[in-house]
């Protein structure tokens, strides 16, 4: 099985070759951390005693993972941890919020690649966030007595049907696996039709992970970086993907004549977009500036608009916001986070395609916590509502605020489950967090 994957990868990276090349030219994409994508040449673990390694692909997924990363940090702070990520800007993120463990680049699939990734890491538990099933990684750790669990995982309808052609091969792999923690119980039931032997519904971390706090420093010095002021109304879209950026601009522009008081944040969800993202907004006649110069600038009036061009800071942003639009809902992308700006209190607005985060989504229209929008017209509706009636703006925030406090507690609940896949030989703290507060 292991040759038989190991050329069908190859083959697949022949046949994406020129398109890799590409955009490894334009964009400077894929370029980073070749030598441990191809070759496995991860850090080499100095520890004695096997740790964790913990995987997630992009910067939703490290976000996701930190407050459980954190907690095994306190509760064993003698078991090393390691973080691993698909993309440069998962792996700059890591990078800053982890500081002191070691942070890589996850193998490709290859035989040779993984199992140099994990002699050199001699992890004693492999976990993956949402979903990363991936052959040789998990019957090679299983080879060398790893053990593995999913958290926080997520498989939608559309990927259940795609696994459920490979049922045999799916059931195969899932077997393999110790533990997936669920997000919801939908997820779960498709885990366990697909042969996963052991699944416990935790809830999502994401909710646990979510900040609320307006007035935290981070989102402070924002609001003062972003010359923002009392009488302003922020309305920031996040997360957004082509075509989504030029209908928030087209919405905004009619209101920003109409409401000289409204502020626009438009974070675009990956980097390689911001320089066409510019190009709209030069074309907008809007006065604008990016993220990135703020600090440097001597301009006393603050910009109708702000590109937010950097990796990390969206979750403080939303803090800023009154209004919110999560992107990828517009376009086929399927969704982003929508729990960050509702945690807020924001009044959240995103688009029909939300199969990403249908649970999260479902959750908050069933509570009259959220709208859904089809088009620009009906986007700048929606913002147009919010300013002249602040108290619909003010209830629909506090709905969704208290919906995302009630559903919190994933986090504990997937910290003790992974607790229980330790060795009993595994170096812990004197008492837990959790026991010291017993």
């Amino acid at each position: 099985m292991t040759w038989l994957l190991n050329a069908a990868y190859l083959l697949l990276l022949a046949l994406a070759a020129p398109w890799l090349l590409v955009k490894a030219l334009r964009q400077g994409k894929y370029r980073h951390g070749l030598a441990q994508k191809l070759l496995g040449r991860v850090p080499q673990r100095r520890a004695a005693w096997g740790g964790i390694w913990f995987h997630g692909v992009s910067v939703g997924e490290i976000n996701a993972l930190a407050g459980i990363i954190e907690h095994f940090r306190r509760c064993c702070p003698d078991l090393p941890c390691a973080v691993s990520t698909t993309t440069r800007t998962g792996y700059e993120l890591a990078c800053r919020r982890f500081s002191g463990l070691d942070v890589f680049y996850m193998p490709l699939d290859f035989s040779w690649a993984v199992q140099q990734a994990l002699t050199r890491q001699r992890p004693a538990m492999l976990v993956l966030a949402e979903l990363e099933l991936w052959p040789n990684l998990i019957a090679l750790a299983r080879r060398q007595g790893v053990r593995i669990a999913v958290v926080n995982g997520r498989l939608s309808e559309r990927s259940f049907r795609g696994y459920s052609r490979l049922r045999p091969l799916v059931a195969r792999w899932l077997a393999q696996v110790d533990l997936v923690a669920a997000q919801h119980a939908d997820y779960a039931a498709r885990f366990r039709a697909l042969g996963a032997p052991r699944v416990e519904v935790t809830g999502s971390v994401k909710f646990d992970g979510a900040q609320n706090d307006r007035q935290h420093p981070h989102v402070q010095r924002l609001r003062r970086l972003a010359g923002l002021e009392d009488e302003h109304l922020v309305w920031l879209a996040g997360s957004t993907h082509a075509p989504e950026e030029r209908l928030v601009l087209e919405a905004f522009a009619p209101l920003a004549r109409q409401f000289p008081q409204l502020r626009l944040l438009l974070a675009p969800r990956h980097p390689e977009r911001y320089a066409s993202v510019c190009a709209l907004l030069r074309a907008s006649g809007l006065s604008w500036r990016r993220r990135t110069e703020l600090e440097t600038s001597c301009a006393h009036a603050p910009p109708a608009v702000i590109l937010i061009d950097t990796v990390g800071e969206l979750g403080w942003w939303w803090g800023t916001a009154d209004i919110a639009f999560v992107g990828g809902s517009l376009s086929r992308r399927g969704g982003q986070n929508m729990i960050e700006p509702a945690a807020y209190g924001a009044a959240v607005a995103f688009g029909p395609n939300t199969w990403n985060f249908r649970d999260v989504s479902e959750a908050l229209k069933a509570e009259q916590a959220a709208v859904v929008v089809h088009s620009a017209e009906e986007l700048a509706a929606f913002v147009r509502r919010c300013i002249v009636e602040p108290d619909y703006r003010l209830s629909l925030g506090q709905r969704a605020r208290e919906l995302v406090l009630a559903q919190r507690g994933a986090q504990q609940r997937t910290c003790e489950l992974l607790m229980e896949l330790l060795p009993p030989t595994a170096p812990r703290a004197a008492s837990t967090p959790a026991q010291e507060a017993a």
